[in-house]
């Protein structure tokens, strides 16, 4: 041997670690130290061997006693000894084992290397994600709580610092609705902490209209295009859309919609040119039979020998443009087309909505807050006041009463949600019980005329798809003097304890072979008297706040006439009437026809992002906002979530029976009380103002307002402080009087 020091041959290339380690791995090496004599199996060394290289130092040939020249077999221990004690030495040291100007040997041992280049990349992969680091503080605070569950504090923890979740699949499935029919359920599976799961599922209503005496090709149309639209959409879900959303957080609302939008636009588009091309063939294909069959010439104008015969003429010939008359009747605009499978992108909106509230264990309604004031979270959110639907005396009722498809109460807003259901309730049960009721005897006879109307005993066929009980009356009075005497009865005042509001689905009583509206059965109204109708109506029942499509959409001038007659009075409220929410956001105008407020779905392509903006367009146009159900509902009670969110005006869900709308009214139940014990539930001062200046048994004390109780019944005393009070009426006395000096 030369005398110089050897760097032993399986010295690794070491990855020196940080002070608080090192301090650790210094208490390690004096152990080690310790029990070194003991270390290892006992085998006998030579001279030379790995005992000598450990013992002698740099640039000498002097050797600790230890493990200089051929020793017994006690040499090989302490010499293995004295390695380990040097590795962990230049551990803690931040040392190196090599002295200047000396390098390991390049001769890595195959089996030996492989496990420490491992350990020394998993290493260095946990310290670039900062592992240690977390652990040592996460072990810290455990320790600091000592929690009776410790791994169940730990894995809480450790999913705190696992990746947000990210959709990984959605899935589009064909279900049924309340009544039976075709619709859509959208699935929103997410990668949660490397695994993927189904977080929430949501169903969508579709557009159709429900009919109760449908004619059959009008039916057999209808369930085609039902069962197409639902197919297109789940293809559109579990082919394109699943792969546009992949990797995309459902907290991210915003682009998901944006995602979805550009989706939609896309299908339009191609729809649109596969339309083109579909006309350009059918052109091309026909060019010979155009000739061979011309369309018959107009017919001469009609010479006006007075007033009544060329009305009757204008009512036969409304659509000819030539047509000489007065006021002839506007035809009916085209149906605004609904691309098949457009529901698709409402389903999904709302499924990655409600899938961020329950990764986030929030309800949706405080997600859509946020949407909506993203700002800053709203300190108090308002239940809105309920329009229930009782009875219904439409078109497709039994009776010759065809203006009132819905007769609609509204309980006092003072009244919880789960208060003012009871007291529907009951004036519901009392309906029944009149409907059960037999017929009086009949005593004269002589007026036989009238006693063959079905109209003197009340009929129920069915409960009506809307939850309402269908009855037969022949006069518009009839339903209205029905509840106004369940309530006496009941120890309720109308226009006090609750309001009325009326849905007439004018666009359904128009017949168009007479220009007029069928109100009654036999009866016909001209679009002027039907102004003077409702004008007369409001008159003798001043509880009515609301009357919901007073008119077709194409009678703007009537629409302004009720609106400056009755505005003032009662809410003038556009449902059907009303274009699309996506037609509204486009234009930007929600004044035409000319009303209070609108009646807003959630149907077909419109989206989270949508809803948002369609409500903050109609406050800033100091409209009032419903938010409705459609006509065939599913069980999905995320509707009620969406109204509370987006703080609307009224909901309305339908009557109380029927399982699909029963289902959102105990949602609102639980949102209620949620508020309730958060402490976050809000009051509509708006509300509160006009119910307070339609009540008339209202006192304004020293105290502020007070509403009396009745004996046993109605609402509890309200009373709300003095500034409070001056404030709210100086407030609707303006809102009053300058709608009084604009309109």
């Amino acid at each position: 041997m030369d005398g110089q020091a050897r760097v032993p041959s399986r010295a690794p290339g070491l990855t020196l670690p940080r002070f608080h380690e090192r301090r650790y791995l210094r208490s390690l090496f004096s152990y080690l130290e310790n029990v070194g004599d003991s270390d290892g199996p006992r085998r006998r060394g030579r001279c030379g061997g790995p005992g000598r290289a450990l013992g002698e130092q740099e640039g000498g040939g002097r050797a600790s006693g230890r493990s200089s020249g051929c020793r017994s077999s006690r040499g090989w221990t302490l010499a293995r000894s004295g390695w380990t004690g040097l590795w962990l030495r230049c551990l803690a040291t931040g040392r190196t084992p090599a002295g200047p100007g000396r390098a390991p040997p390049q001769r890595p041992s195959p089996t030996m290397g492989q496990p420490r280049r491992r350990a020394r990349e998993a290493a260095e992969y946990y310290r670039e994600l900062g592992v240690p680091r977390g652990l040592e503080e996460m072990l810290n605070a455990t320790f600091h709580l000592q929690p009776a569950d410790v791994y169940g504090h730990l894995a809480n923890c450790l999913s705190k610092l696992a990746k947000p979740p990210t959709i990984c699949r959605v899935v589009g499935k064909k279900v049924l609705d309340g009544l039976g029919l075709p619709t859509l359920q959208v699935e929103i599976f997410c990668t949660v902490q490397n695994f993927p799961k189904n977080i929430c599922s949501v169903v969508i209503a579709t557009h159709f209209e429900v009919h109760e005496n449908p004619y059959p090709e009008l039916a057999e149309a209808e369930e085609v295009g039902r069962s197409d639209a639902v197919s297109t959409a789940v293809q559109w879900v579990n082919e394109t859309i699943t792969q546009e959303l992949q990797g995309i957080a459902p907290s991210n609302q915003a682009h998901v919609d944006q995602v979805l939008r550009t989706f939609f636009e896309n299908k339009v588009q191609e729809d649109k040119e596969r339309k083109e091309l579909e006309k350009s063939l059918e052109e091309s294909t026909v060019p010979v039979p155009l000739p061979l069959i011309p369309p018959p010439p107009p017919p001469p104008p009609a010479k006006k020998k007075g007033q009544k015969q060329g009305l009757q003429e204008s009512f036969v010939n409304i659509f000819p443009p030539g047509s000489l008359t007065e006021k002839p009747i506007i035809p009916p605009e085209s149906v605004e087309p609904v691309l098949s499978g457009s529901m698709a992108i409402g389903a999904v909106s709302l499924a990655v909505a409600k899938t961020s509230a329950v990764l986030g264990s929030n309800p949706l309604y405080i997600n859509i807050a946020l949407l909506k004031h993203p700002q800053e979270q709203p300190t108090k959110l308002t239940i809105p006041s309920l329009m229930v639907s009782l009875v219904s005396c439409g078109k497709s009722s039994p009776g010759k009463l065809n203006l009132m498809k819905e007769v609609i109460c509204v309980p006092h807003p003072g009244l919880t949600v789960k208060q003012g259901v009871e007291m529907l309730m009951e004036i519901q049960k009392q309906i029944k019980k009149i409907i059960e009721m037999p017929p009086p005897p009949k005593t004269e006879p002589k007026k036989g005329h009238n006693g063959g109307k079905r109209g003197q005993q009340l009929i129920t066929g069915k409960m009506s798809h809307l939850g309402c009980l269908t009855i037969t009356y022949d006069t518009i009075e009839q339903p209205l003097l029905l509840i106004q005497g369940i309530c006496e009865n009941l120890g309720l005042e109308l226009g006090t304890d609750l309001h009325l509001a009326i849905n007439c689905a004018a666009h359904e009583l128009m017949d168009y072979s007479k220009g007029e509206y069928e109100v009654m059965t036999g009866t016909h109204k001209t679009a002027a008297e039907m102004v003077d109708l409702y004008v007369d109506l409001i008159g003798k029942f001043p509880s009515i706040i609301a009357i919901i499509d007073p008119f077709r959409k194409e009678d703007a001038e009537q629409w302004d006439s009720i609106y400056n007659a009755l505005g003032s009075r009662c809410y003038i409220i556009a449902g059907s009437a009303s274009k699309s929410i996506s037609k509204l956001l486009e234009d930007g105008n929600i004044s035409i026809p000319k009303s209070s407020g609108l009646i807003i779905k959630h149907t077909n392509q419109t989206t989270m992002s949508d809803l948002v903006e369609i409500t903050n367009l109609i406050d800033s146009k100091k409209h009032i906002a419903i938010f409705g159900s459609a006509e065939g509902e599913s069980s999905d009670s995320s509707l009620a979530d969406l109204a509370v969110g987006l703080g609307v005006r009224f909901i309305k869900l339908g009557g109380l029976s029927r399982g699909e709308r029963v289902t959102k009214y105990n949602r609102l139940f639980t949102i209620e009380e949620e508020l309730v014990q958060n402490g976050t539930l809000g009051m509509c001062a708006f509300l509160l103002c006009f119910h307070l200046a339609m009540n008339k048994r209202t006192k304004i004390g020293r105290r502020g307002i007070e509403i009396p109780r009745q004996e046993g019944k109605g609402i509890q005393r309200l009373q709300i402080s003095a500034d409070k009070t001056r404030m709210a009426l100086a407030t609707m006395y303006i809102v009053f009087l300058m709608d009084y000096l604009f309109t």
